[in-house]
C-alpha cells in the first residue's frame, strides 16, 4: 500500500476542521469583567489563550524563514522551481514534528483516501519513510497481496525502486501503477549479506479486511488485518455466519490482531461496540477542545456473552490497540500474544482548499482504565513467543525491537523507559492461534504449561551448567611395570 513520507501505522480521525484556515484573533476580555463572576458571564481563559497561541504569527522566524527561501532561489547551483521549493519547505515543517504528521499533496490525499476504502492498484505494503529519505521500511505486507506471496517481510527496507533510489523519487509514487505492470524492488534485509531485487506485478488491491472460519465446533476464529471503512459491517456478518454454524450460539471467538496496522478509529469503535454492552471505548485528548472526544458503547453484545480471546503481537498498532484495550479494560476479553506496537496518537486529516492536505498528529488516546499506551503498547496477560525458525525462513533481526518507541522523533509516552520495558514480538504461523484456543477453552492453562515448560528449561539449563563444571574422573594410574635390571659384567682382569 502506498503511503508517501509517512508511516501508514494509522489512527486517522477526519472530520473537517478549521485549523486548516487561520484562526480569528481572539477576542478581548472586558476591562471591566469581574474575577468572581461565573464561567458563562466571562471568556474562558482556556480558550481564549488558545485562540492567542494560534493566532499569534511569529513575524522574526517567517523572516528568517523568506530570507533562506530567497537565498536558495538566488544562489543554489541549479534553478530550483519554486512550488517544489514551497512544497519541500511545507513538507520539512512536517517532517521532524513525529512520524505520523506529514503533508499530502492532491494524488497523496486521494491514495490516503483509497487506503481507507481498501481499493487501489499496487503491491500491497504498508510503508514508513525513513528520516534518511533513502529507503522506505516494510512495516507490514498485507494479506494476499503480492507483496505478501513475494515473501516481502516486515522490517525489511525498500532501497531502491525499478533501479532508482529512493532519494531520487517521490518516495513509493513507483509503487502505484495499472494493474499487471511489474516493479522491481531492491530490499535490505537483516541476515542477508547484500541487497538483493524482487519483482513483483502490481495488483487492484481490494484489502479483504475481515476474514474467518470455524476452529473447532462452536469455537470460532476471527481475523482483522486492518481498519477500513466496512470493516465495522464485514465484522457483523463473519460473526453472525460462525454463530449461525455454531448452532446459534458460539462457545468462544478469537480474534486475531496480529500485524494489524491500525486504520479508521471509527471501525475499531464500532467494532468494540458490537462486543461492549456498556462503557467507555476509548477517549481522545489534545491541546485543543476539537481534539476532545469520547465514545462509549451501547447496549447489545453480538455475541450474547461469548467469551473472547484477543490475540495481538508487535505488529498490532493503533486502531487495533485501542480495540484490544477497551476489550480488556472492560473485562470483555483475554489479551494474548505479546507486547502490541505502542502508537497512541490520533491523526486528523485536515483539506486545504488546492486540493492537498495535511495529516497531523492532534491528540492521544486512552484506553478505559485512563492510560495512554503511548511508546508503551499493551503488555498481553498471557505473553507468548515465536517459535525458533532457522534458515531462509526466519525473521529478519530488525523486528527485535520493532516498536513506536524506536522511530526517531515519537511522541514520549506517560511510561516510556520504565524499567523491564522490552518490545514486542512478531508472532507469525498458527501456533499463537492454538493457544489462544486453549485459553478460550480452559483460561489460564496456556500460562501455566509456559509455566511448567520455563522451569523445566530452566532446571534442564541448570542440570547442564553443573555436568559442565564438574571435573571429569580420570581412572586411576597403574605404575608401569620395568624390566629387574640385571648386574653389569664384571671388567675383565687382566
Amino acid at each position: 500500500m502506498r503511503v508517501a513520507r509517512t508511516a501508514t501505522l494509522l489512527l486517522a480521525m477526519m472530520p473537517s476542521l478549521a485549523l486548516a484556515q487561520q484562526a480569528e484573533p481572539a477576542a478581548a476580555a472586558p476591562a471591566d469583567a469581574p474575577a468572581d463572576a461565573p464561567a458563562d458571564a466571562r471568556p474562558s481563559t482556556a480558550a481564549s489563550s488558545e485562540e492567542a497561541a494560534t493566532s499569534k504569527v511569529p513575524l522574526e522566524e517567517i523572516r528568517r524563514f523568506v530570507a533562506v527561501y530567497n537565498a536558495v532561489r538566488a544562489a543554489y547551483v541549479d534553478p530550483v522551481d519554486d512550488k517544489k521549493l514551497m512544497q519541500d519547505a511545507v513538507r520539512g515543517l512536517l517532517l521532524d514534528l513525529d512520524p505520523h504528521s506529514t503533508y499530502f499533496d492532491k494524488e497523496d490525499a486521494e491514495a490516503f483516501d483509497e487506503q481507507a476504502n481498501g481499493a487501489y492498484e499496487g503491491i500491497g505494503v504498508e510503508l514508513q519513510q525513513q528520516p534518511d529519505n533513502a529507503s522506505l521500511k516494510i512495516i507490514s505486507p498485507i494479506d494476499d497481496t503480492p507483496a505478501a506471496r513475494a515473501g516481502i517481510l516486515a522490517g525489511d527496507l525498500i532501497i531502491a525502486i525499478d533501479g532508482k533510489p529512493i532519494s531520487a523519487i517521490q518516495a513509493s509514487e513507483p509503487l502505484r501503477g495499472p494493474a499487471g505492470s511489474k516493479v522491481v524492488l531492491t530490499i535490505v534485509r537483516d541476515g542477508k549479506p547484500k541487497p538483493f531485487d524482487v519483482s513483483l506485478a502490481r495488483e487492484t488491491i481490494r484489502v479483504t479486511s475481515v476474514r474467518s472460519r470455524m476452529l473447532e465446533p462452536g469455537y470460532g476464529y476471527i481475523r482483522l488485518s486492518t481498519f477500513q471503512a466496512d470493516t465495522a459491517a464485514d465484522f457483523q456478518k463473519h460473526a453472525r455466519q460462525l454463530s449461525k454454524q455454531a448452532g446459534g450460539q458460539l462457545k468462544g471467538l478469537v480474534l486475531d490482531l496480529r500485524s494489524n496496522p491500525g486504520g479508521l478509529l471509527t471501525a475499531a469503535v464500532q467494532v468494540a461496540d458490537d462486543l461492549i454492552e456498556k462503557g467507555n471505548i476509548v477517549s481522545t485528548r489534545g491541546r485543543i477542545s476539537i481534539s476532545d472526544a469520547r465514545f462509549d458503547a451501547t447496549p447489545g453484545d453480538l455475541l450474547k456473552g461469548a467469551p473472547v480471546v484477543v490475540l495481538v503481537d508487535a505488529g498490532s498498532a493503533s486502531a487495533s490497540e485501542v480495540l484490544a484495550g477497551a476489550l480488556r479494560d472492560n473485562q470483555r476479553a483475554r489479551v494474548i500474544g505479546s507486547r502490541t506496537f505502542g502508537k497512541g496518537s490520533v491523526q486528523t486529516v485536515l483539506p486545504l482548499d488546492n486540493g492537498d492536505s495535511v495529516k497531523l498528529t492532534t491528540a492521544r488516546y486512552f484506553t478505559p482504565s485512563g492510560k495512554s499506551i503511548q511508546a508503551t503498547g499493551i503488555v498481553p496477560e498471557v505473553e507468548l513467543k515465536p517459535a525458533p525458525v532457522e534458515g531462509e525462513d526466519a525473521l529478519p533481526a530488525s523486528l527485535s525491537d520493532f516498536s513506536e518507541a524506536t522511530l526517531p522523533g515519537h511522541l514520549h509516552g506517560d511510561g516510556e523507559g520504565e524499567e523491564g520495558y522490552q518490545a514486542g514480538d512478531v508472532l507469525p504461523g498458527d501456533g499463537p492461534i492454538n493457544d489462544a484456543l486453549a485459553e478460550l477453552k480452559a483460561p489460564g492453562s496456556v500460562a501455566t504449561r509456559l509455566k511448567a515448560e520455563a522451569a523445566k528449561a530452566a532446571a534442564d539449563k541448570a542440570a547442564a551448567d553443573k555436568a559442565a563444571a564438574k571435573p571429569e574422573a580420570k581412572p586411576e594410574a597403574k605404575p608401569e611395570a620395568k624390566p629387574e635390571a640385571k648386574p653389569a659384567d664384571a671388567p675383565a682382569k687382566p
